[in-house]
């Protein structure tokens, strides 16, 4: 039976080449020297810091455009991380990359999957991904254009597109 899978994720290596990318421009930036302006990477979570509430968004507006240029698309990034105060003046920002279809979402794909009852299509939630399958392979490409127009909140990935 046909089937593919949606995934919500990252390219990791693009990930890291984008934060060293930005590592590497906010050490030679004329306006962030002698700040502690920095950038760190521990797996999915970016950790922004900076000196005020302006160098932190000069931070995150460089970090944001090394990702552009990579590919990766910035509707993966949780900013809903309050911004911390660290010692002193500085300030803390945590930004996590998304990956895997949340509960909410995977729902989502299979209301939308559910409701285009002429394609004869089922969905499953399988941990952080979702399978559709049916019967025949146009209506699975069918599907992929439908949840292309419907789910705009995050980038989906088809993959394991089988015959």
């Amino acid at each position: 039976m046909p089937s593919f899978d949606i995934e919500v994720k990252a390219d990791a290596v693009e990930l890291r080449n984008a934060v060293d990318q930005a590592q590497k421009e906010i050490g030679t930036r004329y306006d962030f020297r002698g700040t502690s302006a920095a950038l760190e990477q521990k797996d999915l979570e970016l950790t922004l810091i900076a000196d005020s509430d302006f160098q932190l968004k000069q931070v995150r507006d460089v970090l944001i455009g090394k990702l552009a240029k990579r590919g990766i698309d910035i509707r993966l990034l949780d900013e809903t991380k309050a911004v911390e105060k660290v010692g002193g003046d500085k300030l803390k920002q945590t930004i996590v990359v998304k990956e895997g279809v949340s509960r909410e979402l995977g729902k989502t794909i299979q209301k939308i999957v559910k409701d285009a009852k002429a394609l004869k299509l089922t969905a499953a939630l399988n941990g952080d991904v979702v399978r559709v399958s049916g019967a025949k392979r146009d209506a699975l490409q069918e599907a992929i254009a439908l949840l292309k127009k419907e789910v705009k909140e995050v980038p989906l990935v088809f993959t394991n597109f089988r015959a």
